[in-house]
């Protein structure tokens, strides 16, 4: 029986919470490199318009499912150690963080690599909508590029 892991977090990623995060895995001795990666809600123009926050919603039982099979077709792929995914729900503001990916290997390479293409599946296979609220506070939908 898999188990899924809840990918989820509400509202912002705190950096304390990475912080404890890599600190976690230093008792994990196989381990020679690291690749995270932090997406960060960027102050965009749309319509002259700046962008104050993305609201995150999703489906959230295809979306779990989903993260869980490119979690482990990367872990098998690169041969990682461990590898973790979390994403925010809810409004986020600019420059707070809303994507946290964290891959682990023995080699540098093995782990850099999976964490760029873990983040490109995500943004293209996983159904998460994210509602651009801008200054005026109308909205406009995010795509994933």
């Amino acid at each position: 029986m898999k188990k899924i892991k809840n990918i989820f977090i509400e509202g912002p990623i705190n950096p304390t919470f990475v912080a404890e995060s890599i600190t976690k895995h230093t008792v994990k001795t196989t381990i020679g490199g690291h690749s995270i990666f932090l997406g960060q809600i960027r102050e965009d123009a749309i319509d002259d318009k700046k962008v104050q926050a993305i609201d995150f919603t999703t489906y959230e039982e295809m979306a779990l499912e989903k993260a869980h099979e490119i979690r482990e077709e990367i872990i098998t792929k690169y041969g990682l150690t461990c590898a973790h995914i979390y994403h925010s729900l809810g409004k986020i503001k600019v420059g707070e963080i809303c994507l946290f990916v964290f891959t682990s290997a023995p080699h540098r390479k093995e782990a850099i690599n999976a964490c760029d293409e873990m983040v490109d599946r995500i943004k293209k296979e996983i159904p998460l909508w994210g509602k651009e609220i801008l200054e005026d506070e109308s909205h406009s939908w995010k795509e994933n590029k």
